[in-house]
């Protein structure tokens, strides 16, 4: 049994990068045949993508703006070249957002996820997302079914179902929510069903703490996480080393400010913005919204790509102060007019009975006129007034907050 899914995730990390960026200047030729891409990308030469620091000159495509570009471009929103016929099945999100899958084999990219976690040709999967309208069944039926799996399509729900199915055809392993194994495990015991054969799962859908990971461990249930969207399939997945997620093959994952398309710096809480890299329904730095940050160094489990800490909570953190939306992107531009600063979190509070505002914002001297000037800049890009508190440089936490609610 080898430690890993095929020499790609073992090669040195520069190799890597050279071999994805050699193949963007095709991929974003490919998309810019797409109405969409071709205005957002207008002007733009693709042979001249062939880094991270020219790639990060291209504009995000925010995830929260598709539903309103699909509804006015059905179905894709003009992000596709070709038809929904050339696709083998197609699918819908709440938002609407409609998402089609390829015809190739592992179309979500999972099966090195499941690999990862221990899942092995020959093994029978027990799956428990939705196989209704939405994604979520099909990626991971589709990635055991790579892997050379035979896949239960259960689907969730009807506890009782799923026990004669155990039963049966006896399946070592689950993917499916976390809540819902939890939910089996619990009800199997409360009802004497024999559910022993599940050994290991992926686990995605879900917050899944450290305590549920060991009282699953304790039961007999080697479970790993996956994080995934319905547009790009899995992103990035535990191994057994333990030490955060390690990024899939053939995506370019990048990390930005919230509200902007800026690089944070190694190590800094952003914005996860992913570019893939299927010429057929390519996705060029998609903004989605959930943060995270990159691990230095490689993982022990031998896999060198790059690591990020997880999911660490939503970028999207837009709030209504006094009846107007302020927005981490207005934010960044007051950042923008004042290079001197460096992270800034704007906090919303009441005070008696009205709204409040007050813009820390990291300095390495609290000159006066400073302080006046980022308060005019403030009332300036927000239309209204707050008060600007100057603070020491690395005095506010790394969490990738920019705007804090504390009312």
């Amino acid at each position: 049994m080898t430690d890993h899914y095929d020499a790609l995730e073992t090669r040195d990390p520069a190799e890597r990068e050279a071999a994805l960026f050699a193949r963007l200047p095709e991929v974003l030729r490919k998309a810019m045949a797409a109405p969409a891409y071709a205005n957002l990308l207008r002007g733009t030469d693709p042979a001249s993508f062939t880094s991270r620091e020219a790639l990060a000159g291209l504009p995000v495509l925010r995830k929260s703006e598709l539903p309103a570009l699909h509804k006015a471009a059905p179905p894709f929103g003009g992000f596709v070249a070709d038809t929904p016929g050339s696709f083998a099945r197609l699918f819908t999100s709440p938002g609407p957002i409609f998402e089609p899958e390829g015809r190739q084999a592992d179309p979500w990219r999972g099966a090195r996820a499941l690999f990862a976690a221990g899942f092995r040709e020959g093994d029978v999967v027990l799956n428990t997302f939705s196989y209704h309208l939405t994604p979520g069944g099909f990626i991971f039926d589709a990635s055991a079914r790579a892997l050379g799996c035979a896949v239960i399509p259960a689907g969730p729900g009807n506890t009782e179902q799923q026990f004669e199915l155990i039963e049966a055809y006896r399946p070592v392993g689950y993917s499916g929510t976390p809540d819902f194994l939890k939910i089996l495990l619990d009800a199997a015991a409360t009802a004497g069903r024999d559910v022993s054969s599940i050994k290991r799962a992926l686990v995605s859908g879900a917050a899944f703490p450290k305590s549920l990971q060991e009282e699953m461990k304790s039961r007999g249930v080697e479970a790993y996480q996956a994080f995934g969207t319905a547009d790009l399939g899995l992103i990035a997945f535990e191994t057994a080393a333990r030490e955060g997620m390690t990024v899939n093959e053939d995506l370019i994952l990048e990390i930005v400010k919230p509200g902007t398309g800026d690089p944070v710096a190694p190590g800094d809480v952003g914005e996860i913005v992913v570019t893939s890299l299927d010429p057929h329904h390519p996705w060029i730095r998609l903004a989605l919204g959930d943060l995270t940050a990159a691990l230095p160094g490689a993982s022990r489990c031998g896999r060198t790509n790059m690591r990020i800490k997880g999911w660490m909570g939503r970028a999207d953190q837009t709030t209504k102060v006094k009846g107007m939306f302020v927005r981490p992107e207005q934010i960044a531009e007051i950042g923008k007019r004042h290079p001197e600063l460096g992270r800034l979190r704007l906090v919303v509070t009441r005070a008696g009975e009205a709204d409040a505002m007050t813009l820390r914002a990291e300095c390495a001297s609290a000159p006066q006129p400073l302080q006046d000037e980022v308060a005019a800049t403030l009332r300036a890009v927000t239309k209204l007034g707050g008060t600007v508190e100057l603070v020491g440089a690395g005095s506010l936490p790394n969490d990738g907050k920019v705007i804090a609610d504390e009312r």
